[in-house]
């Protein structure tokens, strides 16, 4: 049997459990070793009891008296018992070597059948995580983790889950090469049958389709059925294939539109050649030619379609529901257009003759359940229960997928694209002529310690709220991840300032540090916010113990404060009391926000300041101590504990798809465009 290779997370996916493959050639039933054995012990007897006849009739014709014929009589009889004797420990000594061949043989087969079902179990583990359950399909989108998550160099790239059906175990159990049935051992050869006809065909595995594989596949059955299934195999590709490599599109009837309306959420289904109002234009029609008119444009030049051919990119997943298409169509072909696949949901329909077709058929069992047969011409239908999904579960798990693309469409590429002013984002026109009076009132506690940091796909603003997620807020802790070149600095400025515009010194101090000394916080210094700029720590470490300490200390003295004043359990009731007149006495004590840039680079010259930074997420939500840790790249095992408290992310293009997914849970940043500001919230 071959290795099988433990589960392992490469860049930019996580790898699903291993599959057991390679062959285990089994042992032959034992033999019942019938004649020569037998054989031999009659013989063995044979020549001994020649003897005793023979010393038998000497003694009897020696005497001729009654005295000699009892010896002799009583010597044959004792002949007689030493031969039944030998007779009997040779057939019970055959039973019991039978008997021990047998046991040893079934034990063998026991530790064979484990093995098969050890291999069985990784095997359903390994193609249930490739291809989920659709009921499950709306969570893994919610997740994350797994969006998008194949590319064309995978082995499951365009391989779409269609049924739950019957498969071979990937350890072939190869039979022996063994004598007759006859010259065997029936119990054992039995229980050999047994082992493979109950093991080497696993039952209700997931099974799928290659859609790269066929220009068409028809769903046929009742509408209902047929309508299911497509829904289970678009909403499985839209999935795991990401919107720049895979394209859904629609084209039915206007009496049947409100089936295919969920498809309006996917990212897939988005032109990138036509946009209106609301964006982009969605891939749904009625219309051909309006349809052709919003998918890629190189369709029509593409070569027919061929499955040894290279993989053309972007795939176009196209559904047709009972729709007339004109012969000679020049994109929707009848012999196919390479990288696109048909999914037609016919209204009638003829036997398959055309190898680039797979018919998906479909009818109900006596149980009610939902069979589907998959038909390829000159082969044997491979049979199951089909994947059915509603419409409701359909529109759940695309919803989740549409915040998770920026697009390309000329709409989405305007808002994210053009510059916008954190004045116009704050509403306070002219910077020389802001009145503070104004933009420092009194807020209620919602938008306290909330302010815009940009712009989103649809051009409204992006709110970062940094209280604590009881009071309706992201916070109370942070983490931004940008590459060099991303805008990471810009960020933060634009974070400080906007803070500092919109709440008073009363509300909010800043701590604002930059271990490397640059000039992410230059000017500053004299906004009566900030409390200190430490910058420059790389060239001095020995300020790295004074801020540890001075931190420390604050830490300490809000605690005691808290305390000395009437034993309040956090800022918010301190703030609560000062405001509302049971404690008028009480002075302000302002949130403390600490950003800190390349915390990356401090905690590899100060390992142990991480135990700070975890003392802060830790009780920084009832101190009003917030912490932004800012950095150009990720490395997690320097956290230690801390990361459970980084409520929010912020991922900027990243310098790998690995820790895209480690700031924001998929591999997105690392796909951004090298335009600086764009990014994602989390």
């Amino acid at each position: 049997m071959s290795a099988m290779p433990t589960a392992v997370r490469r860049e930019g996916r996580i790898e699903p459990p291993p599959m057991p493959y390679g062959e285990l050639e089994l042992q032959a039933p034992p033999p019942l070793f019938a004649g020569e054995g037998a054989g031999a012990n009659v013989l063995m007897t044979a020549v001994p009891m020649l003897g005793s006849v023979g010393s038998v009739v000497f003694v009897a014709m020696s005497g001729k008296s009654t005295q000699s014929y009892l010896a002799a009589g009583m010597f044959m009889l004792a002949s007689l018992g030493f031969v039944g004797v030998s007779l009997w420990r040779a057939r019970t000594g055959k039973a019991a070597q039978v008997t021990s061949n047998r046991r040893e043989y079934l034990n063998y087969l026991r530790g064979v059948r484990e093995l098969a079902r050890k291999a069985g179990a990784e095997q359903r583990r390994h193609l249930t995580w490739v291809h989920p359950d659709p009921t499950s399909l709306a969570a893994v989108a919610a997740e994350r983790t797994r969006v998008w998550e194949r590319s064309p160099q995978d082995e499951d790239w365009l391989l779409v889950r269609y049924a739950r059906g019957p498969q071979r175990l990937g350890l072939e159990l190869r039979p022996p090469e063994s004598d007759t049935i006859d010259k065997l051992d029936p119990v054992a050869a039995s229980a050999l049958h047994r082992l493979l006809a109950t093991h080497r065909i696993l039952p209700a595995l997931p099974t799928a389709v290659a859609l790269g594989s066929f220009a068409r596949i028809e769903v046929t059955g009742t509408e209902r059925h047929a309508r299911a299934q497509a829904r289970a195999l678009i909403v499985q590709a839209a999935l795991f294939h990401p919107p720049d490599q895979l394209v859904v599109a629609v084209l039915t009837s206007p009496q049947s539109l409100a089936e295919w309306d969920w498809v309006k959420w996917l990212p897939h289904a988005q032109s990138r050649r036509e946009a209106d109002a609301a964006g982009p234009r969605r891939l749904i029609c009625t219309d051909l030619d309006e349809l052709v008119s919003l998918l890629p444009a190189d369709l029509s030049e593409r070569p027919r379609f061929g499955p040894a051919m290279a993989a053309t990119s972007p795939h176009v997943l196209v559904v047709l529901d009972n729709v007339f298409v004109p012969v000679g169509h020049s994109v929707v072909t009848e012999d196919g257009v390479q990288g696109m696949t048909v999914i037609d949901i016919p209204e009638r329909w003829e036997e398959l003759s055309d190898e680039s077709r797979v018919r998906l058929h479909l009818d109900d069992d006596e149980q009610g359940r939902v069979r589907v047969a998959a038909v390829v011409p000159r082969q044997d239908p491979v049979r199951g229960f089909a994947d059915q999904m509603s419409i409701p579960a359909a529109e759940a798990a695309a919803r989740r997928l549409t915040p998770m693309y920026a697009g390309e469409g000329p709409a989405r590429e305007d808002a994210l694209t053009r510059s916008t002013e954190l004045t116009d984002l704050l509403g306070i026109g002219d910077i020389h002529t802001v009145n503070l009076e104004r933009t420092w009132r009194p807020r209620p506690p919602r938008d306290r310690l909330r302010v815009p940091i940009g712009v989103g796909v649809d051009g409204a603003s992006i709110n970062l709220d940094i209280k604590e997620s009881a009071q309706q807020g992201m916070g109370p802790h942070g983490l931004v991840i940008g590459a060099t070149g991303s805008g990471k600095s810009e960020l933060l400025r634009t974070l400080v300032v906007g803070l500092a515009l919109t709440h008073s010194p009363e509300i909010l101090n800043l701590v604002l540090v930059d271990f490397k000394g640059g000039a992410t916080f230059a000017g500053m210094a004299g906004m009566p916010h900030v409390s200190a700029i430490i910058t420059n720590l790389a060239d001095e470490l020995t300020l790295v113990d004074r801020m540890q300490d001075a931190l420390s200390g604050e830490m300490t003295r809000r605690q005691e404060l808290l305390r000395a004043s009437g034993n309040y359990a956090s800022l918010r009731d301190y703030e609560k009391a000062r405001t509302s007149g049971d404690a008028p006495q009480l002075a302000p004590l302002p949130s403390l926000l600490i950003v800190c840039d390349e915390f990356s680079e401090l905690l590899s010259a100060k390992p142990e300041f991480v135990d700070l930074f975890v003392a802060i997420g830790r009780l920084g939500r009832s101190l009003g101590i917030h912490l932004l840790l800012a950095s150009q790249r990720l490395e997690e095992g320097r956290l230690r504990g801390l990361d459970s408290h980084l409520s929010y992310r912020i991922g900027l293009r990243t310098f790998s798809a690995s820790e895209s997914r480690s700031v924001i849970g998929v591999g997105d940043a690392y796909e951004l465009p090298a335009v600086p500001g764009l990014g994602f919230l989390k």
